[in-house]
């Protein structure tokens, strides 16, 4: 143990120089420093497979066949779907961005595309194009849309070889997995071209096939062109490859791998951690296990300490509605962020690194410490090099404090019922904290 905790020190100490890259435009630049602002953003898993309820790997969980699915497919009809009511609760959140399953591993568009009729438009009675109507109403109140976008395919007949998903869809042993990239880079162009600006793409399931040709040079570079300021996102569980505007963790805080399959190696892009607030990506009428509205807050924080984003998901029903547990939660955090958003938006992780008790982010010459475990009156923070001229906690009240040449002892108030309490440290001048190029 102690050998593998020397091991991930290390990779995390070399780390800065991966995903640093040399002549990136100004503007894609200056979107990713927007996303580092961000913070906050809500991920929407929704599709086919929230009609059976049982999450999104239905098709690959209950080994169903193409047939019995694109029957499924053709039964969807989101009638109550309502792209304003959706924003709307994404922005009472105090969330900046939304990222949703455009297609997922099922392979059914959630969009209008030529490239085949399996399609939300062409394949239900539906008939109608949610992520255009979602991506007009984000334009409308100011939230940024990402697309997330499945590699991994169970259902085209060109995804061949078979990677280590998708063999009981009952597909030929055959067929090009070019032409399958090629019908990927036909929807991606799509995507880029007929909803507007959007935040970027999110890509998942190379990890199916991590030794095939993606062709990933070709893609990247059609994305960029086709938007500059659009953000490659992947959740490949690698460290950073070229081209790449972001790297995101699933279920994890950057470098902790507790889920098992995240990379240890944290690099020098922009960061981010997606979370569930139950145990499902998608709609599952059965997981009832919810997290709390504190635990939900204590991620948020933990996140930004660590110098990421907090990408929280739901799962919305068939019928287009959110789930009521769902979206009292983001309410909840939306309200929280009223107060403690200014330590969170706009931050970077601090000048110390998480403990155990919490975390510290700052801003400028301002350092938050984020006390989310309360183990003693007096905390001792290790000297980060600048001269403290005043400490509070925020919402007011002066905190007594002493600094030398070893650090700084802060004596906090009272424990409060707050989830985070938070003393503000003002210093002489800006905090400098080496950091990666983008």
């Amino acid at each position: 143990m102690i050998l593998r905790r020397l091991v991930v020190a290390l990779t995390i100490a070399i780390a800065p120089t991966l995903g640093a890259q040399q002549n990136v435009p100004a503007e894609r630049l200056a979107a990713r420093e927007w996303y580092r602002d961000a913070g906050f953003g809500m991920f929407v898993h929704w599709g086919v497979y929230s009609q059976l309820a049982r999450g999104e790997w239905v098709m690959q969980d209950q080994k169903l066949p193409i047939g019995t699915y694109e029957w499924l497919a053709g039964m969807f009809n989101p009638v109550k779907f309502d792209a304003k009511e959706w924003v709307a609760l994404a922005k009472s959140a105090g969330v900046k961005y939304i990222t949703i399953t455009s297609r997922h591993h099922d392979g059914f568009a959630m969009f209008a595309t030529k490239a085949n009729k399996y399609n939300i438009v062409d394949w239900t009675q539906f008939k109608r194009d949610p992520m255009k109507e979602l991506a007009d109403e984000c334009h409308r109140q100011g939230i940024k849309l990402f697309f997330y976008y499945s590699q991994l395919d169970w259902h085209h007949p060109d995804y061949f070889p078979r990677g280590g998903t998708g063999k009981t869809a009952g597909r030929p042993e055959s067929g090009d997995f070019n032409k399958y990239i090629d019908f990927m880079n036909t929807q991606l162009t799509e995507l880029l071209t007929n909803y507007g600006a959007i935040g970027g793409i999110w890509f998942d399931g190379m990890w199916d096939k991590p030794e095939a040709n993606w062709r990933l040079a070709e893609t990247y570079a059609l994305i960029h062109r086709l938007q500059p300021t659009a953000l490659i996102i992947p959740n490949h569980h690698k460290a950073p490859l070229p081209d790449e505007d972001a790297q995101t963790f699933e279920q994890d805080l950057p470098g902790a791998n507790s889920a098992g399959f995240n990379t240890t190696t944290v690099g020098a892009l922009p960061l981010e951690t997606s979370l569930t607030m139950n145990g499902s990506w998608g709609f599952n009428i059965t997981d009832h296990n919810w997290k709390s509205v504190s635990d939900i807050e204590t991620y948020l924080v933990r996140a930004a300490g660590a110098n990421a984003n907090l990408l929280l998901n739901i799962g919305p029903r068939p019928d287009g509605t959110i789930q009521p547990e769902a979206a009292e939660r983001l309410r909840s955090v939306g309200q929280w962020l009223q107060k403690y958003g200014t330590t969170i938006y706009n931050t970077r992780g601090g000048p110390v690194p998480p403990r155990p008790w919490g975390v510290t982010t700052h801003r400028g010459d301002t350092v938050f410490v984020h006390v989310l475990k309360m183990q003693d009156r007096v905390l001792a923070l290790p000297d980060f090099g600048a001269r403290i001229v005043s400490a509070s906690q925020l919402g007011g009240g002066t905190v007594t404090f002493a600094q030398s040449a070893s650090g700084v002892t802060v004596t906090l108030p009272a424990a409060a019922d707050d989830v985070d309490q938070v003393i503000v440290l003002v210093t002489a001048k800006a905090v400098r904290i080496e950091k990666p190029s983008s």
